[in-house]
């Protein structure tokens, strides 16, 4: 059995950052070309001087907190995709809203090598827990899968009993999903008898895995390892069977940058920032919001790319909750269409093992806050966020006059 999914992925250090920058070098002239908002953006930058990746660090940030103005400006891409809409195979939609590309090529995200570093193989039956609903999430894992030769039960989300069952029917050896949710159905296949000990292995992401439930599914014989993608990026970073922090995909260049967006000293923590090879929607310097730090060294497993040491939290008050990014304009959206509230915070806490998602609301003066309007908000939660919360009413001033629309206070030491 291969023990790596590409050549690529074992280069000496020298090689790849050679081969690398000649890459970005390329694709930083195809986006000034035929991206229109990189032809301003790049205005003046010679590709022949991208030399070194000092060089790279000259060029501007494109902020991943910005792309929804820029796409308003300039629909539906903001001018960051190579491509017109009609000549890509899939058009995405995840909340904010932005709006994403997808062309028709063969593992564009390139889950392959994530999970082929999980134990994925031709041959296996993998099910795919991702929604497959406007988000790209479903059809990452579906993508990779084929590009290995597995065949892919396309689950989606929800529908806990009937997940149990068909993983058991079909005798599902790979799971791709949230780990929470993967958490439920093992917990649904114990309460109704579905045998699902055919699962031996995971392909884990849109939320933290802590050590704790880690262990739980490897009590239940499944390898469960984690991969950090974005909507936009596709694949940036996996697990490997070492264990040993998240290796870089070889699709991708990765900067951890200070606020003003200067590379920081290795092993200092700072935002993570991508240029992706990818020509269709050719992201240079994209400022992801996610804060990280390099790894010294390199994996046990053998792969030589740098390793990043996981999600560290957020630059800003955008959260991560079940795969879906909650950004705090939904809030505000949120709070214009119920205009008997006066002010929201958002909580997300860590309880049984899962994401908790509070949304403590202070009424205004003249509002009935009953249990009628707090499911109502409820429903909004549901509608906007795309995931769902609860509500609670906070006494009039309660809430800090901080600024702080989100406040994630996860703690995954706890229970």
């Amino acid at each position: 059995m291969r023990e790596f999914f590409d050549e690529l992925e074992t280069r000496d250090a020298q090689t790849r950052d050679a081969q690398t920058l000649a890459a970005i070098a390329t694709q930083v002239g195809h986006a000034a070309k035929n991206a229109p908002a990189y032809a301003e953006i790049l205005a003046g930058a010679d590709p022949r001087a991208l030399t070194s990746f000092d060089a790279l660090a000259e060029l501007p940030l494109t902020r991943k907190s910005e792309v929804a103005r820029l796409q308003r400006a300039a629909p539906p891409f903001g001018g960051l995709s190579a491509r017109r809409p009609g000549e890509m195979q899939y058009l995405f939609a995840s909340p904010g809203p932005i709006y994403e590309p997808a062309a028709a090529r063969a593992d564009y995200w390139r889950f392959a090598r994530a999970l082929f570093a999980a134990g994925f193989r031709a041959g296996d039956v993998a099910q795919c827990c991702f929604s497959y609903h406007l988000t790209p999430a479903g059809a990452m894992g579906d993508s990779g899968c084929r590009a290995l030769g597995c065949a892919v039960i396309p689950a989606g989300t929800g529908q806990s009993e009937q997940q149990a069952q068909t993983m058991a029917d079909l005798k599902a050896d790979g799971y791709i999903g949230t780990p929470s949710f993967l958490r439920i159905i093992l917990e649904k296949a114990d309460e109704t008898g579905a045998d699902v000990s055919a699962l031996r292995k995971a392909l884990l992401s849109g939320e933290a895995l802590p050590p704790a439930l880690r262990g739980e599914f490897a009590e239940r014989g499944i390898g469960a390892l984690q991969c950090y993608a974005t909507a936009d990026l596709g694949l940036i970073a996996y697990e490997s069977r070492a264990d040993d922090g998240l290796i870089i995909d070889e699709g991708v260049h990765v900067e951890i940058v200070s606020p003003d967006g200067a590379p920081l000293p290795d092993f200092e923590t700072g935002e993570v920032v991508v240029t992706t090879l990818n020509p269709d929607y050719p992201l240079i310097r994209f400022a992801t919001g996610d804060l990280s730090a390099f790894m010294p060294g390199q994996s046990e497993c053998g792969r030589t790319n740098r390793r990043l040491r996981g999600w560290l939290g957020r630059a800003d008050q955008t959260a991560k909750v079940r795969g879906m990014f909650i950004h705090p304009s939904q809030i505000t959206q949120m709070l214009k269409r119920h205009p008997e509230v006066a002010r929201a915070r958002l909580v997300i806490d860590w309880h049984e093992q899962r994401d908790r998602m509070t949304l403590h609301c202070e009424p205004k003066p003249d509002a009935r806050a009953d249990d009628a309007l707090a499911a109502a908000v409820a429903t909004s939660i549901r509608e906007i966020c795309k995931v769902r919360g609860e509500v609670q009413w906070a006494k009039r001033g309660a809430l800090a006059d901080d600024g702080k629309v989100i406040d994630d206070i996860r703690d995954y030491r706890k229970n």
